[in-house]
C-alpha cells in the first residue's frame, strides 16, 4: 500500500499507543508465572501477537480479545516447538532463554531481516550451560535449540543489544540453580533493561544489579499480576516531533515517571524549538534516531547523532535509510558506520520515497510530510503494522491528508 500525503500540520488530541517493549515484558512474565494474570491495554501489532503466540506454543494459556489478554501460566511445557517470532528481534532475543530454560526442543523461525540480526552472545555462551544450536540455512534462522539451560556465571557482551540481557533476566530465575550474568563490555540500551527489571518486580521477582551485571536467584516461576500497558513515548515520539514542526497535537496516556529511555523525547522536543542545532548520544535511544533526523533537518546548522552502529541491523540499515529518504527531497545528510550528521535546510520538497520494510522509517517520513512544500508519496506502508497498525488512521483524525494511491 502507497500513501500520498497532501503537507498538512496536524491538530487534535491523540492517545498514544501501549508500548511495544513493557507488552512484550509483561506477556513473557505472566506466562512463566503459577496462576492467572490479566493483562489490558495490549494493542494487536504484529511484534505483539509474535509474543502471544511463541508463549502459547511453550505451553501457556491465552485469551486475547484485542485489547485484553486473560494468561494462564504454564502449567506444563511441551516436548518440542516451533516459535514462529515474525519480524520481531524482541521475540526471538527475549524467548531463547525461557525456551531453554524450559528445556522444550526448540525451532525458531521468522522473516525479513530478523534471520540476519545477531544472536551471537548465546551461540557463544549457552554451549556452556548444557543448550546446543543447529542452524539450517544461510542466516540465524531457522534456528534449532536442545538442551535444559543450567544455571550458574553468563559472561555476556553488552555492546550488541540489550536484549541478550533481557532473555536472561527472564530465564535465570526459573533455575534451580541460582545465577549471575557478567557483562564483557558497557551495556548499550539500558533503560530497556530497567524497563524489565521493573516488570520482574511486579511479578515478584528481585534481581540484584552489580558493578558487572546482575546477580539472579532461583526462584522456579514468577508471581501472577494484573496491570494494564503503560503509554509509548516511542510511537508518542512522531508527534512530539511533529509539534516541534509546527503541528499542535496533545499527546495523552503517558507515564510521567516511566523507566522508558525514550521518554528523552520530550526534552530532545524541547530544545529544538529553539531551532539550534543537536548533538545526541542515542546508545540508550536507538529507536528515537529516524524521527530525531527528521527533526534536526528542520534546525539551523550542524546535527550529530551518535553511537547509532547498531541500526544498521534492524528492520532495515536504517541510517542509509534515513539518509537516503531525506536526500531525495531536500535534506543533507551524512552517515558514517555508526552515526548522521544532519545539516538544517528548513525545508523539504517532497516528492516520492520507499521506507525499506521499516515501520519507523515509514512514520517519520509521514512526519516529515507535515513540513514538505510539496506532496510527498511513501511507497509500502504497511510495514507500520509491526509495531502501530492504525497510525494512519490516526493520522487522518489528527487531520493529516493521507490518501492511498
Amino acid at each position: 500500500m502507497d500513501i500520498k500525503i497532501i503537507p498538512k500540520k496536524l491538530c487534535g488530541k491523540v492517545l498514544a499507543p501501549p508500548s511495544k517493549s513493557v507488552a512484550h515484558r509483561m506477556i513473557i512474565a505472566a506466562s512463566l508465572s503459577d496462576g492467572r494474570s490479566e493483562i489490558s491495554n495490549l494493542f494487536p501489532s504484529v511484534d505483539i501477537k509474535a509474543t502471544l503466540g511463541c508463549m502459547e506454543a511453550l505451553g501457556a494459556k491465552i485469551s486475547y480479545d484485542g485489547k485484553t489478554a486473560v494468561i494462564d501460566g504454564i502449567k506444563s511445557v511441551p516436548e518440542k516447538a516451533v516459535l514462529d517470532c515474525c519480524e520481531s528481534g524482541s521475540t526471538l532475543r527475549f524467548l531463547i532463554p525461557v525456551a531453554a530454560a524450559l528445556g522444550v526442543k526448540s525451532e525458531f523461525i521468522g522473516r525479513g531481516k530478523l534471520p540476519e540480526r545477531p544472536i551471537t552472545p548465546y551461540v557463544n555462551e549457552f554451549p556452556k550451560h548444557n543448550v546446543s544450536f543447529e542452524f539450517s540455512g544461510e542466516y540465524n534462522l531457522p534456528c534449532n535449540i536442545r538442551g535444559r539451560l543450567s544455571g550458574g556465571k553468563f559472561e555476556i557482551d553488552g555492546g550488541i543489544s540489550s536484549q541478550f540481557i533481557t532473555g536472561l533476566l527472564f530465564a535465570l530465575p526459573l533455575l534451580t540453580d541460582d545465577s549471575e550474568i557478567r557483562l564483557t563490555s558497557p551495556l548499550q540500551s539500558k533503560p530497556y533493561v530497567d524497563i524489565t527489571l521493573g516488570v520482574l518486580r511486579d511479578f515478584g521477582c528481585g534481581i540484584t544489579e552489580t558493578d558487572t551485571g546482575y546477580l539472579i536467584k532461583s526462584v522456579g516461576k514468577f508471581k501472577p499480576f494484573s496491570g494494564s500497558v503503560e503509554g509509548d513515548y516511542s510511537q508518542a515520539a512522531f508527534f512530539y516531533v511533529a509539534n516541534a514542526l509546527g503541528s499542535s497535537v496533545e499527546i495523552n496516556g503517558l507515564k510521567e515517571n516511566s523507566l522508558q529511555g525514550d521518554k528523552a523525547i520530550v526534552d530532545i522536543c524541547k530544545n529544538a524549538a529553539k531551532g539550534k542545532a543537536f548533538e545526541i548520544d542515542c546508545s540508550d535511544i536507538p529507536d528515537l534516531v529516524p524521527v530525531m533526523s527528521v527533526l534536526a533537518c528542520f534546525c539551523s546548522g550542524t546535527s550529530r547523532v551518535l553511537n547509532a552502529g547498531r541500526l544498521r541491523i534492524k528492520e532495515c540499515d536504517r541510517l542509509a535509510a534515513m539518509e537516503e529518504c531525506l536526500n531525495k527531497i531536500g535534506g543533507n545528510v551524512r552517515s558514517t558506520a555508526d552515526s548522521l550528521e544532519i545539516e538544517g535546510v528548513g525545508t523539504l520538497k517532497g516528492g516520492e520515497v520507499g521506507c525499506f520494510n521499516d515501520h519507523r522509517i515509514a512514520m517519520s517520513m509521514a512526519v516529515a510530510a507535515t513540513r514538505c512544500e510539496a506532496p510527498l508519496i511513501i511507497r509500502k506502508v504497511e510495514c507500520v503494522a509491526k509495531s502501530y497498525p492504525d497510525f494512519f488512521d490516526v493520522y487522518r483524525e489528527l487531520g493529516g491528508n493521507a490518501e492511498v494511491v
